[in-house]
């Protein structure tokens, strides 16, 4: 077993046990951190990779994921999913091709969104054409790659939760291992979606909800899209603050471990 397989297998074993957090990096240096603080698999951040590069999300290109999931995975021994927007295409199958540039440089798992950048939600009988397309790329790899289906609806000012069910079963008939609605606000949502599928639901984690609440709900998974990200700007942003209309500089004294996390 190679080390993508064996990654491939670690992920894909992780959705069968306990409900698990899977954070997101913005670059290698964030991913070995979370890596050392012991999360066992990390995802993309579509938005927070963009800023990295000075940009909007969305604004990213193919080539420029592919090469930021290569760094990823270098940097890491845990499994590395790709959030893969829309695919960077509307054709299904150049979609689902996304996958296949992703898994060459080692990413075992990743997602697929029924929204284009145009604005607006694929029509429910596209968006399953482009799942399925997906999933015939992801099931050629060779290994056990887990491929997530997301409904966009909840984040893209369509809060209609029973289209977002209908979406979902339809891309769990359509072979996706991981469901996912971002944008989920109360448990009884994440209820709602987790009783009306038999895979693995994916939640994003937002404030106003606990992990304990999220996986009381039943969802098997919880990311943070660019949570982390902001997070880490906002302190800088403070500090950088502080600095320019103060003059004060204690705000510099933070110190952390690097070489604990990085291994010497």
């Amino acid at each position: 077993m190679n080390r993508q397989e064996r990654k491939a297998e670690i992920f894909r074993a992780l959705h069968a046990d306990e409900a698990f957090v899977m954070p997101n990096p913005w670059d290698a240096g964030s991913a070995r951190v979370l890596e050392a603080l012991g999360f066992k698999a990390l995802a993309t951040t579509s938005s927070g990779f963009a800023f990295t590069l000075g940009r909007l999300d969305g604004q990213a290109t193919l080539d420029e994921v592919v090469e930021h999931t290569a760094v990823l995975d270098r940097a890491t021994d845990v499994p590395v999913s790709v959030d893969l927007e829309n695919g960077y295409a509307a054709d299904p199958d150049t979609a689902a091709q996304a996958i296949a540039r992703v898994a060459e440089v080692g990413a075992v798992g990743s997602s697929l969104e029924d929204y284009d950048p145009g604005g607006f939600i694929y029509e429910l009988d596209r968006a399953v054409e482009r799942i399925s397309a997906a999933v015939e790329v992801a099931r050629g790899l060779g290994f056990p790659f887990t491929f997530t289906a997301r409904a966009e609806n909840h984040i893209r000012g369509n809060p209609d939760l029973d289209d977002t069910i209908e979406r979902l079963q339809a891309f769990e008939r359509a072979g996706a291992d991981v469901v996912y609605a971002p944008g989920l606000r109360t448990p009884e949502e994440i209820r709602a979606v987790c009783d009306a599928v038999s895979v693995p639901v994916n939640v994003l984690a937002l404030p106003g909800l606990t992990i304990a609440e999220i996986v009381e709900a039943g969802a098997r998974r919880m990311s943070v899209g660019g949570g982390f990200t902001w997070v880490a700007v906002s302190a800088m942003v403070d500090a950088a603050k502080t600095l320019r209309d103060s003059g004060e500089l204690t705000s510099l004294s933070a110190r952390v471990p690097l070489e604990a996390w990085f291994g010497g």
